[in-house]
């Protein structure tokens, strides 16, 4: 029973390996205005996040930037016929980002940024609660870089990327389903135990005066019997982000950068177990208190983001660009999980996701000197495998236009606006699995009240032989549930991203 408790709680964790859905593209407001494209553009200060070799072909000393977007996501997963509604908090990734000159040819600088990180809550009582009730992920990264104009059209660059982040996430332990069922059966249990003591006595000559068990009382209202809350914070994890730059002529750019892969470590993660009320509690509490007092332990990837792209000026005022980036989930085939002290009840989830695209194209077109227009569109491909489906993402292409504008009030002040929206295809058959720790609780009571049956037949039979006609045992018959489950839904979203920005330079 404990190694189950442990399972479920192990399942619980899955979430914290992001999926495409944690993989914050909002780096940049005026970016984002232009479907996010940027590899093959000189964006100065911002440079260092897209490709670190666009930074020496800045034009200016000394350049500060900051921007922030307000993510509102909505999810919805269709069961049985009927739509569940995520009521997500707002997210609010943000950067911040200073570069300087040190030599003509040579720049550095600093910038703070969220590669990844969302929130979403389905509430307690949803269908599927016991894969997910609620998540919230920050992952947080500085990165200090240098980038070096080796020649006039031609520069290289490279950055240290250290990251930290935390993970809450809540979700049921059980569903409220199979406690109704395991509850009745220990009604039933306390009645053939009464009935057997009640024999016994009998048999003795030594009646039994106890009274009869008075059945517990429970209806199933929907809301899992008990759900566990994990807590964790990562250790520090260190990458590198380097790229290169060449302008072809005065027309062509090209630029190719890469993001290291890193790993999040949780080294001693808190669980909490919350009963729905105190019956859960009377039954469960012998089983999942222990919880408590475990920690937790898991490492969880970032993948590596290598991205190819190109930038063409038809005209001296527009600007077009695309990218395409690949990222590196193909490495990710299972979930590690380790308990303090309790090496028995170490997890391997599987999660075989595979390598995926995004695709980034956008324009950006001069209409005056004070005043730049943007529009764009980025296409996000799902790494997820539709066997092994989570709703704490939920993973699914993504298409996400977008429009933006730059307005320049006074000479090196830049106001950055811009809105995308971004439209899953869906997932009409998002499929996962989950171990039910109250069917093995409850098969192994029915193997109890099964061979304490027989023991009660046995005991009828020797009364027979005594001359005391008894009838044999009359109770209910029980049958053994599905200990490994499934939950199978229909799965949609779409998000609001609006964003704001501001940069200085001279």
């Amino acid at each position: 029973m404990r190694r189950t408790a442990c399972a479920a709680l192990a399942v619980a964790i899955s979430v914290a390996a992001f999926a495409e859905g944690y993989q914050v593209n909002t780096f940049s407001a005026r970016q984002e205005g232009m479907g996010h494209v940027g590899v093959a553009m000189k964006l100065g200060a911002e440079s260092q996040i897209f490709n670190p070799g666009a930074l020496a072909m800045s034009t200016s000393n000394f350049e500060i930037s900051g921007s922030v977007s307000a993510i509102k996501a909505t999810a919805t997963a269709t069961y049985q016929g009927r739509d569940y509604t995520t009521n997500n908090k707002l997210s609010t990734p943000l950067n911040v980002a200073t570069s300087f000159r040190i030599y003509d040819n040579l720049y550095a600088g600093v910038t703070l940024f969220t590669p990844y990180g969302s929130s979403i809550n389905w509430g307690k009582n949803w269908p599927g609660a016991i894969l997910n009730q609620s998540v919230d992920l920050k992952i947080f990264t500085i990165q200090p870089t240098v980038s070096y104009r080796l020649l006039p059209n031609l520069s290289v660059g490279a950055g240290l990327m250290i990251s930290w982040g935390s993970v809450n996430l809540n979700k049921a332990l059980a569903p409220s389903t199979n406690f109704g069922n395991l509850i009745d059966l220990v009604n039933e249990s306390n009645s053939l135990k009464y009935q057997a003591a009640q024999l016994e006595g009998m048999l003795t000559g030594q009646p039994v005066q106890s009274p009869a068990p008075q059945d517990i009382a429970y209806t199933d209202n929907g809301v899992p019997p008990a759900s566990v809350n994990l807590t964790g914070k990562s250790d520090i994890a260190v990458g590198v982000n380097a790229g290169i730059m060449w302008d072809i002529n005065r027309r062509w750019t090209v630029g190719a950068s890469f993001r290291s892969k890193m790993s999040m470590k949780v080294k001693a993660g808190d669980a909490a177990v919350e009963y729905n009320d105190e019956i859960a509690r009377a039954i469960l509490s012998s089983t999942l208190d222990y919880l408590n007092s475990t920690n937790f332990a898991a490492s969880m990837p970032c993948p590596y983001v290598l991205t190819l792209g190109v930038s063409y000026k038809p005209i001296d005022r527009l600007i077009l660009a695309f990218d395409a980036q690949l990222n590196g989930w193909g490495t990710y085939k299972q979930l590690d999980i380790t308990f303090d002290k309790l090496p028995d009840f170490d997890q391997h989830l599987t999660k075989n996701y595979h390598n995926a695209m995004t695709y980034h194209v956008g324009a950006q077109f001069a209409m005056t000197q004070r005043l730049d227009l943007r529009a764009g569109m980025m296409i996000d491909c799902s790494p997820c495998d539709i066997n092994h489906y989570n709703p704490e993402t939920p993973g699914m292409t993504k298409i996400e236009p977008s429009v933006g504008l730059s307005f320049r009030p006074v000479k090196g002040l830049s106001i950055d606006l811009a809105f995308m929206y971004v439209k899953g295809l869906g997932t009409d058959r998002g499929t996962g699995s989950y171990d039910d720790i109250l069917a093995r609780s409850f098969n192994a009571n029915v193997q109890a009240y099964n061979a304490g049956i027989q023991q009660y037949n046995a005991a009828v039979a020797m009364a027979n032989q005594m001359g005391l006609p008894l009838p044999a045992y009359q109770g209910k018959q029980y049958s053994t549930l599905t200990e490994q489950a499934t939950f199978t839904a229909k799965y949609a979203t779409r998000a609001l991203i609006p964003a704001i920005g501001i940069s200085y330079s001279f």
